[in-house]
Order: C-alpha cells, then sequence, then structure tokens
C-alpha cells in the first residue's frame, strides 16, 4: 500500500506582463521623444530608465519566470538589463569610472541588442498580434538606431525617434489592452489572436 499524495498547485499569481510592457514602453516613447528632438537627455530619462524601464521590468521577469513563462521572464529581464546597462553607459563617464564608450563600440551594442530582439521576434510568432508588433518595431528600432549613430545623419536620428515613439506606443496599448481585458472579462481593446 502506497502512501503517496499528489498535490496540485494552482497559479494564483497576477499576470506580470503589464508591468513589464509599461516599464519598456513609457520609458521607451520617453526616450525617443529625445531622439526625434523635443527635449534633451536628461534625469528623467535616465531615472525612468533606472527605475521603470530597468527595475519594473527585472521584477516582472522574474515573476513570469515564477509563472514558467520563459519567453517573458528572458524578454523582461534582458530588457529590463538593457536599460540599467543604457543609463550606466550615460553616467559611468561622467562619474570617472569608465571612458565614454566608441563610436564603434555603441553601433555593435545596438547591433546586438537588435539581432537579439528579431530572434525574439521570431518566438512571438506565436504570441498576439500586438505582441508581434512590439517586438518587430523594436528589432527595427535598434538596427535604425545602429545605423543613426553610423551615418551621423540628424533627420535619419530624427525619424528614428519617430520609430521609437510608435515601438513604445504600441507596448503601453498591449499593457492597457491585457489589463482591461481581464478587468472586465472580454475583449475591450483587440490584441489580435495568433493563428
Amino acid at each position: 500500500m502506497s502512501n503517496e499524495t499528489i498535490v496540485s498547485i494552482k497559479d494564483n499569481f497576477a499576470n506580470p506582463a503589464p508591468l513589464g510592457l509599461l516599464g519598456f514602453g513609457m520609458t521607451t516613447v520617453l526616450l525617443n521623444i529625445h531622439n526625434a528632438g523635443f527635449y534633451g537627455l536628461g534625469a528623467m530619462i535616465l531615472a525612468m530608465g533606472i527605475c521603470y524601464g530597468g527595475l519594473a521590468q527585472v521584477i516582472a521577469g522574474i515573476m513570469e519566470w515564477k509563472k514558467n513563462n520563459t519567453f517573458g521572464a528572458v524578454a523582461f529581464t534582458s530588457y529590463g538589463l538593457f536599460w540599467l546597462s543604457l543609463v550606466a553607459l550615460k553616467i559611468m563617464p561622467k562619474m570617472g569610472i569608465a571612458e565614454p564608450p566608441a563610436e564603434l563600440a555603441m553601433i555593435c551594442y545596438l547591433v546586438m541588442w537588435g539581432i537579439f530582439t528579431f530572434f525574439m521576434f521570431l518566438a512571438t510568432l506565436k504570441k498576439t498580434r500586438v505582441t508581434q508588433f512590439v517586438f518587430l518595431s523594436l528589432a527595427v528600432l535598434f538596427f535604425m538606431l545602429a545605423i543613426g549613430d553610423a551615418t551621423g545623419d540628424a533627420t535619419f536620428k530624427t525619424i528614428t525617434g519617430y520609430e521609437g515613439i510608435i515601438c513604445g506606443a504600441s507596448a503601453i496599448y498591449d499593457a492597457i489592452a491585457q489589463i482591461l481585458n481581464e478587468t472586465y472579462g472580454k475583449t475591450v481593446l483587440p490584441v489580435g489572436a495568433p493563428k
């Protein structure tokens, strides 16, 4: 006779994706308003990069790990750490900790993030249309930022800023859609179901 007991654990954790998407989306919009030429790069963007783009996304990624969502864990943790590294690239030289990155180094940094994002986009082909758009537009944004740094073309950099605003806004839309759709138990904002 066996004394084995089967225990079933119910997932009672909230959906962390809206937190991660808002951390990414709002910070991306604010940085790209700067990239589009509306204001300078100041403490507001750096603080958002540390607190919301950085820490909030890392927290969301850890929560996704707990929910057994590899894609969400890798995406949110990686992009949270991207924001923290981007802020570090800006403030470390000012603090005398390191030399500013060379132009080629920043181009390589952006291209590497573009490649990573493109492969993450491939994983979204099983996800909602909005999520697909977020990742595709982000991959395009990283490559455009790299081209802008390589060419120094001010007009191209401005156009890149507008593309970044669209990318960030799509992540905000995705987050708000998930919150409203879950809250009301129906589709309030469509996200486009995967095929």
